[in-house]
């Protein structure tokens, strides 16, 4: 058995609307052998080293279900159960995940699509491989493949660092409390590193933390609770309750200080944290001296300071108020009479609360210089036996970081503490701080106790207080989520997901442009880029999750535009759990036949996907099928219609019962878009007023432009900025490069365009049909090499009743085809549809073929371009000299001015300088 492919989905898929990780798996022979073949010898291991999968309910649903398969007479077959193993890897490891789906590959034997869901891609990438090594190991010898594990292989092993990898990957507690005090209030977050810099919100509505250090927390606050002789200072300048400090950097200095304060005494480093480096009681010069070199490791400077009797407390405020106390207890064992104290210790860290560091609640204890002093000063070893309920303490600081545990106390806090651990971490300036407090009874007032401040934290630890040792655990999370989101704020930027087959550049580019009018900060992405308020920020086909994600993590964003290609999402999924309003332009056939997408079916399957995932309002085209169907599968609150047919019968009853629709319908001047939305009828704008439909005649951009109406009206965008932004939207090349760009410069018309399927085609086609053309209508004619036989010979057929001359050529990219096999099929296929063999061309070069094109042009003709690489096609046509300069109306001009690129495209490929009739240098653009 081995794996094919991978795909890890990021977001909402074709298989689930969260994260998983698709495998193609061959089973080779092992398609023979399913395990009720393979029978005990085989199951009877599996579930010893997992017994876990006990649990599993399977198709069943029930817990057992997944064995009663494994056992049943046929049984299940392997890919089935490497599903299940990586699944339950995973919960092994503390994750909780649950989805897995395996199904045959059609017309594969022996293949399947294995699915499993994951919350770290590289754990879950590492819980599929070492299930797919289990399996093969537990495997009879004479099925084994060769790089199966050999027979010493410890699965035991191989499974505990499996464990310790995944706790290293995974959020600490304080993180994940946040992250999950977040999702609790519908907050979106993105991890943005491998650690705990974690984003919540989007666009401009981001706010950041790193554990528990907040965007709000201040730099300078940071440093002074750093530097704990600052706020030793600080702290007693305002009359606060702190010990006697004295900073050394010498030996000889410490012990001089110790005298001075009188014994006992705490040494500590001034700037290190977690309790490293600090040893407390010290009743003699000598011990002041082995603490010093201890916390010299730590620190160049160390303190010194009066030893305060007490139980040590951690008061953790958050936005001026006290949300938590904890009395922590230092690392300790408590003796049995039986056990030594290094067996107590093997004992105690047997908890499965306790790990290494901060992966767990509690930490593992560990003997080291401090432990070893303890027991030297108490007499004992590691194997002394403590008496019955004797405690003995391993640590003279109570940090969870080095074992200690903690009690929650919150609700014994006597008023004077609570008021004194708020001044204290106001003073410092924390919006998020913890006090180390010393007093031997927290309900009794310092003032009658005594007590003191002995360290203020900035980015506190909540382990103590999400998870205490004893008592009531506590919301602390909850605070700083409301501190960083007051209640009314938003945390979200309104998205809206565009996908269909044709049109989605186009509208997506339509909806941007209404938005900025409307006084919006657009993030757009699309198969030319990603653009920030109209700039081009990284170019290329940006239609995946990690270009959505881009623009989301972009704080400058307040609006997102997102074109969801079939591609990306084939590859990653979505870049967002959900968005606010989604569209599906059309279903038709493009890149059918690659990657498991043979059908319109499962086109249409695929496509839908981010109308599944609409909030707030998805627009169908109701004169699609295909789209017509996803209706039955958005949750959103509005579901709109779109369609040029006035009498399309399911929108009149969809308005009739109150729905929404945006409809064209005929009137007196032309075509208006006309909106229903319950009782409300509006007239909204005339189509030939919009550049973009070419007064009218561009009935796929009618569509287009309806859609984009349809998104902007229930993204609630003024009707007025609607308007005047489909009044101010060209399909120049400025606005809407490769789609139905018209240069109207030279003796003849040229249009170039980017469709590359056969419904694209059949558009522009019809398109060029509508124009009164005095000459001749010439095409230069291209199929991507990736596309189907039948697709490449359909878009030869659609274009033969249109033109009158045909040049047929390929892309640079020969995708899998020979040189000229695309231009011989579409050769074969226009003569196969009537096409006089005379009036076609064969020019297998782009440029070539573009040149030959312009070339044979004359005054009066209309060239159509189907272009590739769109920019260098663009450049081509503005800059040929047609030799007809005086049978033109407007001069093409003198050479193109270069400039900056400061508006995201190159303007040297776009703009012309001309001259006024004042002799005015103007830089305008080319076939605008």
């Amino acid at each position: 058995m081995r794996i094919i492919t991978t795909n890890v989905y990021v977001g909402p898929n074709m298989y689930a609307h969260f994260p998983v990780i698709r495998h193609v798996l061959d089973l080779g022979e092992l398609e023979q052998w399913p395990t009720g073949k393979l029978g005990p010898a085989f199951i009877d291991p599996l579930l010893e080293a997992l017994p876990g999968l006990h649990d599993h309910g399977c198709s069943y649903r029930t817990p057992g279900g997944f064995v009663r398969r494994l056992r049943e007479d046929e049984g299940t077959w392997l890919g089935h159960v490497m599903e299940h193993v990586a699944i339950e890897l995973q919960n092994v490891a503390g994750i909780e995940v649950t989805f897995g789906r395996t199904r045959s590959v059609d017309d594969a034997p022996g293949q399947y699509n294995m699915v499993f869901e994951y919350t770290d891609e590289r754990v879950g990438r590492e819980a599929s491989r070492l299930a797919l090594s289990l399996l093969h190991h537990l495997l009879p010898e004479n099925l084994r493949p060769s790089d199966a594990p050999d027979k010493n292989w410890d699965f035991t092993s191989e499974r505990d660092e499996f464990i310790r990898y995944a706790q290293r990957r995974a959020l600490g507690p304080s993180t994940a409390s946040l992250v999950a005090a977040a999702e609790e209030r519908g907050i979106p977050w993105l991890r943005l590193n491998d650690y705990s810099l974690i984003q919540f919100g989007h666009g401009r509505y981001q706010k950041r933390i790193q554990a528990t250090c907040t965007g709000n927390t201040s730099n300078i606050a940071v440093d002074l609770a750093s530097d704990k002789e600052e706020t030793n200072e600080i702290l007693r300048d305002l009359g606060l309750p702190v010990p006697v400090q004295h900073l050394v950097r010498t030996d000889s200095r410490a012990r001089r200080a110790a005298e001075r304060i009188g014994f006992p005494v705490v040494v500590k480093p001034l700037d290190a944290n977690h309790g490293r480096g600090v040893s407390i009681n010290l009743t003699t010069a000598d011990e002041v001296s082995e603490a010093y070199e201890k916390a010299k490791e730590h620190s160049r400077s160390v303190l010194v300071e009066s030893f305060i009797q007490g139980l040590d407390h951690r008061l953790l405020v958050v936005n001026g108020e006290l949300v938590a106390a904890a009395k922590r207890m230092p690392g300790h064992v408590r003796g049995d009479g039986k056990h030594t104290v290094e067996e107590l210790v093997d004992i105690i860290n047997q908890d499965p609360r306790r790990g290494v560091g901060h992966e767990k609640v509690l930490t593992r204890l560990e003997f080291d210089h401090q432990a070893e002093r303890l027991l030297e000063r108490m007499d004992y070893s590691r194997t002394t036996v403590p008496a019955v309920d004797e405690v003995v303490f391993l640590r003279s600081t109570a940090n969870l970081s080095t074992g200690g545990t903690a009690i929650d106390v919150t609700d014994s806090v006597h008023p004077d503490i609570r008021e004194m651990a708020i001044r204290t971490v106001r003073a410092i300036g924390l919006d998020v701080g913890g006090v180390d407090f010393l007093t031997t009874d927290i309900s009794k007032s310092y003032r009658e106790t005594g007590g003191a401040i002995c360290e203020v934290n900035a980015g506190p630890g909540f382990r103590m207080h999400v998870a205490p040792s004893e008592g009531t655990p506590r919301d602390v999370a909850g605070p700083v989520i409301e501190g960083l989101f007051p209640q009314g704020s938003p945390s979200r930027i309104p998205i809206a997901a565009i996908t269909g087959t044709n049109g989605k550049t186009t509208t997506s580019r339509m909806l941007g442009h209404i938005l900025k009018l409307s006084g919006y900060t657009v993030g757009l992405t699309s198969t030319d880029g990603v653009y920030i308020d109209g700039k081009l920020s990284v170019p290329g086909d940006m239609t995946g999750p990690i270009s959505s994600r881009m623009v989301l993590r972009d704080p400058a964003v307040d609006a997102a535009v997102l074109e969801c290609a079939r591609g990306g999402m084939l590859r990653g999924g979505l870049g967002f759990s959900e968005c606010n309003v989604a569209t599906c332009l059309n279903v038709s056939a493009d890149h059918l036949g690659q990657k498991g997408i043979n059908t319109l079916d499962q086109l249409a399957e695929l496509k839908r996907v981010p109308v599944e995932v609409a909030k707030d309002a998805v627009v169908l085209n109701a004169d699609d099928p295909y789209c017509l169907k996803m209706a039955d599968y958005t949750q959103a609150k509005k579901l709109c219609y779109v369609t040029i047919n006035a009498s399309h019968p399911l929108v009149k009853q969809h308005i009739k019962a109150g729905g929404q629709a945006f409809v064209l319908e005929q009137g007196m001047n032309g075509h208006m878009i006309t909106i229903y939305d319950g009782d409300t009828h509006i007239p909204m704008l005339w189509t030939h007023l919009i550049p973009a439909t070419v007064e009218g005649k561009a009935i796929h951009n009618v569509q287009n432009a309806m859609v984009a109406a349809a998104l902007a009206y229930n993204m609630d965008v003024n009707l007025t900025n609607i308007q005047q932004g489909l009044r101010t939207f060209d399909t120049s090349f400025f606005q809407a490069p490769g789609r139905m760009n018209i240069y109207d410069e030279h003796a003849f018309k040229v249009i170039l365009d980017y469709a590359h399927n056969p419904a694209a085609v059949n558009a522009i086609c019809d398109l060029v049909s509508r124009f009164d053309i005095d000459g001749r209508k010439t095409v230069v004619l291209a199929a991507p090499g990736d596309r189907r036989d039948e697709d490449i010979e359909a878009i030869a057929r659609l274009a033969a009743p249109h033109f009158d001359h045909f040049i047929c050529r390929r892309d640079d990219g020969l995708r899998g085809r020979d040189a000229d096999e695309v231009p011989l099929m579409l050769k074969r296929s226009l003569i196969a549809s009537g096409v006089d063999e005379t009036k076609i061309e064969m020019v297998p070069d782009e440029t070539e073929a573009t040149r030959r094109g312009l070339d044979i042009s004359k005054p009066g003709d209309l060239l159509l371009v189907l272009g590739d690489n769109i920019h260098r096609t663009w450049k081509q046509i503005i800059y040929f000299d047609s030799g007809h300069e005086g049978e033109t109306t407007a001069s093409a001009g003198p050479a193109p001015l270069s400039l900056p690129d400061e508006l995201g495209f190159d303007l040297d490929d776009k703009l012309e300088v001309i001259q006024d009739e004042r002799g005015v240098r103007l830089a305008r653009e080319a076939g605008d």
